[in-house]
């Protein structure tokens, strides 16, 4: 089996992940996982599939088929999970009165420490009293073992107090 990463993205509407669905299980193939979002009147995804290997040049060419109806697909094999390395799993939590700049700033220091972000959500919705732009964002992360937690912990609340926002770094619970 290989494993496929599929990039999606079209005008949202109805029916656009059985287009999909249909393809990778006409080839024979497992869709695994998936994020899927409604964005700005776009339909926004990505997926990873697993695919007989014989069939995955069939099935790519039968997504790439799918932007004669409006939603283009990229496709990328991926490498088989291996042994992931001992990183510590934390999930972060950012609150704070919206303004440009604040995924940048936290990147930036996630980055400077090697931590990789694996999962990003963020959105903006409105202060249920002031009316004021809130942003929220929610990131899975992975922190190589070498990296002083506590003192991570400390520069993101003093990057956090310059962005005027709450930053929360805990250890991803266990499922």
């Amino acid at each position: 089996m290989t494993d496929l990463v599929l990039t999606l993205l079209g005008p949202d509407r109805p029916g656009l992940v059985e287009l999909v669905a249909k393809v990778i299980a006409d080839q024979g193939g497992n869709w695994l996982e998936s994020r899927m979002s409604h964005l700005a009147g776009k339909f926004a995804g990505i997926l990873r599939a697993e695919l007989p290997a014989d069939r995955v040049a069939a099935a790519t060419a039968a997504l790439q088929q799918l932007e004669t109806r409006g939603l283009k697909v990229i496709v990328e094999a991926a490498a088989r999970a291996g042994a992931r390395t001992p990183d510590q799993s934390m999930d972060l939590e950012l609150m704070g009165l919206d303004r440009p700049g604040i995924v940048r700033e936290i990147s930036q220091l996630l980055a400077a420490n090697g931590v990789n972000v694996e999962e990003l959500v963020t959105n903006r919705s409105s202060a249920p009293m002031s009316g004021e732009m809130l942003f929220e964002a929610r990131a899975h992360v992975r922190v190589p073992p070498a990296t002083d937690v506590a003192q991570l912990r400390a520069e993101l609340e003093r990057v956090g107090s310059d962005l005027l926002v709450e930053v929360k770094l805990t250890p991803k619970p266990a499922h």
